[in-house]
């Protein structure tokens, strides 16, 4: 026995399940790395350093669609117990119907925690949400008030209330900011393409509310630092969020894509801002309708048949909601982050990793 523990990552395939693979194998951290995933890593847009992990002899990749209970049980079977689970498995698309967030968060979340409680796992980790809370300006704490206001962030929520009923489980939660970095398509690279359209379109970025709206960042490396360092810090069924110190606005990260981009931005004033908040499925259909044309066309030009990379937005992300997270009870565990803030260093990172697997377009992509 090499003494490294064996964990099982669901979700493995995802944007944080290959950041976190990733992270254990380079630093040699697990003797065994069970990867379970719907999607596999032929077709997942692996980039080469991620590809390189998950062909490490540690990694088992195991195909699996978690919302059936037998898939969960088959997930933890193994000669050998596997130490710690980390749950990144669930429904990450906007804009779903209550159903299918049921099933792919709850139903999947509490499989798994009662087969992890089941086959004696040391500790669960469920990966939950920042827009659990309030959406209040100020940074919540653990403790704070919450009110849901993305429906996955509801089914997270039920999930964290369930938790506590499986028998013989010990968990924590995790509530991350917004994470982005190396594979990311939906914390903040819409905002890097939605840039690149504009670019394209050779107009000023016009943005909803204003640059004060708290968009709370973490790096996802620092994400994967802060589970791995859970597995054995933390309490029992405590909380504890996610989040770099930067205190991210929608002005900061407007302008580092601009920066990046060399393009200039502005926002839409009250009057129909105000508008907004009445008419938001038309505001957000006619943006989407102006943002994807061009888009499509870019990729069109660059020869790009097949991407999923998107300039969509949901008007679940629209809204005039904070996203403004406290992490001091994470770093009395003695976690800090290493990224602090967001930098245009860590967008241009992504960028090129896009335009490198042919997945982004190149003339829309050159940077300052």
């Amino acid at each position: 026995m090499s003494g490294k523990p064996n964990v099982v990552i669901l979700g493995g395939l995802g944007f944080i399940g290959r950041n976190l693979v990733t992270y254990l194998v380079e630093n040699d951290l697990c003797s065994k790395i069970r990867a379970v995933d719907k999607v596999p890593p032929q077709t997942a847009w692996l980039n080469e350093r991620h590809k390189q992990a998950f062909d490490n002899s540690v990694v088992e990749f195991q195909s699996a669609n978690l919302v059936h209970e037998a898939s969960a049980e088959k997930a933890f079977q193994s000669d050998v117990p596997f130490d710690f689970c980390i749950n990144l498995a669930a429904e990450t698309k906007y804009g779903q119907s209550e159903e299918v967030y049921k099933e792919g968060v709850m139903k999947v979340s509490l499989n798994c925690a009662r087969q992890a409680a089941q086959s004696g796992v040391k500790r669960f980790i469920e990966v939950s949400s920042g827009q659990v809370y309030a959406g209040d300006k100020k940074g919540s704490k653990e403790d704070g008030k919450t009110s849901p206001w993305t429906l996955q962030a509801k089914y997270k929520l039920k999930v964290e209330e369930e938790m506590a009923t499986v028998e013989g489980l010990n968990y924590v939660i995790v509530r991350p900011g917004i994470v982005y970095g190396l594979g990311d398509k939906q914390g903040l690279t819409p905002r890097l393409i939605i840039g690149a359209v504009y670019k394209q379109l050779g107009e000023k970025m016009k943005l909803l509310w204003s640059k004060d709206l708290r968009m709370n960042t973490v790096h996802v490396d620092d994400v994967c630092r802060g589970l791995w360092h859970l597995t054995t810090k933390g309490n029992n069924g405590e909380i504890y969020n996610l989040v770099d110190s930067g205190e991210t606005t929608q002005g900061i990260i407007s302008e580092l894509v601009c920066e990046l981009l060399g393009i200039e931005h502005d926002y839409h004033g009250t009057i129909i801002s105000n508008f907004a908040r009445l008419n938001m499925t038309d505001i957000v259909d006619e943006s989407n309708e102006k943002h994807l044309e061009p888009w499509s066309e870019a990729c069109q030009r660059d020869k790009i048949e097949n991407t999923p990379l998107s300039p969509y937005l949901d008007q679940e992300l629209l809204y005039e909601k904070h996203l403004s997270l406290d992490g001091q009870k994470l770093e009395e565990t003695g976690f800090k982050c290493e990224h602090g803030k967001l930098t245009t260093d860590n967008l241009k990172e992504v960028l090129v990793d896009y335009v490198k697997l042919g997945l982004f377009p190149p003339s829309l992509a050159q940077t300052n």
